[in-house]
């Protein structure tokens, strides 16, 4: 395995930023997504992956209709960039848990519907702690708390990772809704699922697969008016719009006086809401600033 301390080949010797690319790129798979990974231009990955094999004189990455792929060689210094990286980001975070301010920045990742419920209680905290600098993404797309996308996850799950620490402070249970209109044109709501028009996701991605096999085995027959991208937020206008019906949580579908629901609360669909962090940032003081407010908060407003 390579040396990472100490490889020097042809008066070339690996550092961080070069196990960064070639980890960015075996990960993305193209110059474009190990780009934006980086934050740089895909011309620059490019440059540079070429002066790193040019120096080591051995071939990292093959360039095949599929995309990137790594060599032996590039799997190697993967092996290499990974365990470094691990070590990197753990430093990060026993550093930043011997932060004692109440003050810096602090990365949120959630989902918008999460977020939407729950923006009384971020507006709370931001004038609660004005010395944090927070920054919130939302994305319904898994985020790694070990690669630093986030210092703290608020998450939908039954299942948090074993790896991450926090937790269970609500939970979220789903229905299917439609406009009004629409579904009193296909029978009302007591009508089957199988007489109403369906939201569903893009057909090449699983979760489209995944409604696809529900709606067999509980709607069977029933049409599927629109795909969509996995977006919760576009579904939600979709519904709104009376272009046909689709899971929304109850405490969205209910507060709209436009939708109405359309047979039983889907139990088996309810998850709970986790806010979830690592060990090693649990102690630092806006961390755990922002985990009990969310969580006293919450409490305080949920029946």
């Amino acid at each position: 395995m390579l040396d990472v301390a100490h490889c020097v080949c042809k008066d070339a010797r690996v550092n961080w930023d070069d196990l960064q690319i070639v980890l960015a790129l075996a990960r993305a798979g193209s110059l474009s997504g190990a780009a934006k990974a980086l934050r740089v231009t895909h011309t620059t990955v490019g440059r540079r992956l070429r002066q790193l094999e040019e120096g080591l004189g051995v071939r990292l990455f093959d360039q095949t209709p599929d995309g990137f792929v790594a060599t032996a060689a590039g799997q190697d210094m993967r092996a290499v960039a990974e365990a470094v990286e691990g070590q990197v980001l753990a430093l990060e975070g026993r550093v930043q848990g011997r932060d004692v301010r109440l003050q810096g920045p602090l990365r949120v990742s959630t989902m918008d519907l999460l977020a939407r419920r729950y923006v009384g209680q971020l507006q709370g905290f931001l004038t609660r702690y004005p010395g944090v600098a927070l920054t919130l993404t939302t994305t319904d797309d898994e985020v790694s708390l070990t690669r630093r996308h986030a210092d703290v996850a608020l998450r939908l799950t039954n299942s948090p990772p074993p790896y991450a620490i926090g937790r269970r402070v609500d939970e979220v249970a789903f229905a299917a809704y439609g406009r009004r209109d629409l579904v009193a044109a296909h029978g009302g709501p007591d009508a089957p699922w199988a007489a109403l028009p369906w939201l569903s996701w893009d057909e090449r991605g699983p979760a489209a697969q995944w409604l696809d096999g529900w709606l067999a085995q509980n709607a069977p027959g029933a049409r599927v008016a629109l795909r969509i991208d996995l977006n919760s937020a576009g579904i939600v206008h979709a519904v709104q719009a009376g272009l046909g019906v689709h899971f929304l949580p109850l405490h969205e579908g209910d507060a709209q006086p436009d939708l109405v629901r359309v047979g039983r609360v889907l139990d088996e669909f309810t998850r709970g809401v986790w806010l979830l962090t690592l060990d090693e940032l649990r102690h630092t003081p806006r961390v755990r600033a922002f985990m009990d407010h969310m969580a006293e908060t919450i409490a305080a407003e949920t029946p």
